[in-house]
């Protein structure tokens, strides 16, 4: 068993960053196949003011869609992008949700942004070169960058147990009503739905009495407070930086107004149908969280004897149990 990390790819040009304008960084990379449990992003960027309030850089991604030869196997679009915030943003908030790790430091006056997004992928490639683009969409800050890098890291783990694949979102108009949801589901990738990721277009939940029923699952429409409890968010269930409120530890919250994470348990068969209680005109989107078992395999040459295990369809249940 082993695990191995290799940086891939890295960036200093100040034109791929985030800034007080919109951004669209877009590369491909050429890379060493084999058991690619994480796509890891750092950050380690100087900007000339704080480019978001109180809340981690999450908050200006608009989109960040991998490609791995040719297939999307990763594919997030952010419901609301907001620099004035004091809270997780979207994408902090999923990666925690489904077994990656999304960890920001805090910094003095929030000038100097350093993350690391571990984005759980478990794809098992072949031994020669691999081929990945990487597409990231950021939206407006509230200061240019001055300075920094960007690079992504593979993680490697024959120990993995999921692939993960974030599929494209079903988007959603709704009027305040009761309305059902066809949550499409695409039938050329291997795997259940373990989670759908509810994002409204704006950081508020919007929900009438009902809340959102998931028709698999329950006969019965669950208010959001309840699915926060059942998917673990209300156990202090989500992490991100403040540097406001603290530069020694990481804050947690009991949910991200606007956005929640439904555990659906492995659905099987198809499209999932929700139906859902608006007590707004509003636009939602419906992400599904599609794994898969794989098994890892390689041969180090030198071996590692204890093996951390790599399980979405785990994080996502764990979290929904004692």
């Amino acid at each position: 068993m082993s695990v191995k990390l290799q940086k891939i790819h890295e960036t200093s040009t100040t034109t791929d960053f985030p800034t007080n304008g919109a951004v669209t960084y877009t590369t491909g990379i050429n890379f060493q196949g084999g058991p690619v449990e994480y796509l890891i992003c750092r950050g380690d960027l100087l900007f000339a003011a704080t480019p978001v309030a109180n809340g981690d850089m999450t908050n200006l991604l608009k989109a960040f869609r991998i490609i791995v030869n040719g297939e999307v196997v990763h594919d997030f679009r952010a419901g609301f992008n907001s620099n004035a915030v004091s809270t997780s943003g979207n994408y902090n908030y999923l990666l925690n949700a489904i077994g990656g790790r999304a960890l920001e430091k805090p910094a003095t006056e929030g000038k100097t942004r350093e993350w690391y997004w571990g984005i759980p992928l478990g794809l098992q490639l072949g031994a020669g070169v691999q081929r990945m683009e990487i597409i990231m969409e950021w939206a407006t800050g509230a200061a240019a960058v001055a300075s920094g890098n960007l690079s992504f890291w593979v993680k490697y783990n024959d120990g993995m147990q999921n692939q993960t694949t974030v599929v494209s979102p079903t988007s959603f108009t709704h009027a305040v009503a009761l309305e059902q949801v066809v949550v499409r589901i695409p039938q050329n990738i291997p795997g259940v739905v373990s989670a759908i990721l509810v994002q409204n277009d704006a950081a508020e939940d919007q929900f009438a009495s009902q809340g959102i029923r998931c028709l698999p699952i329950s006969g019965y429409g669950l208010e959001i407070e309840f699915w926060r409890w059942l998917n673990g968010d209300l156990m202090n269930g989500n992490m991100f930086a403040d540097f406001n409120t603290s530069l020694t530890q990481q804050q947690y919250d009991i949910g991200v107004a606007g956005c929640t994470l439904l555990p659906t348990f492995g659905l099987a068969g198809g499209d999932v149908v929700l139906a859902v209680d608006s007590s707004h005109a509003t636009t939602r989107t419906y992400t599904p969280i599609l794994t898969a078992p794989v098994s890892a395999k390689q041969k180090p040459e030198v071996v590692q004897t204890q093996t951390p295990i790599g399980s979405t369809a785990g994080s996502i249940v764990n979290r929904t149990e004692n």
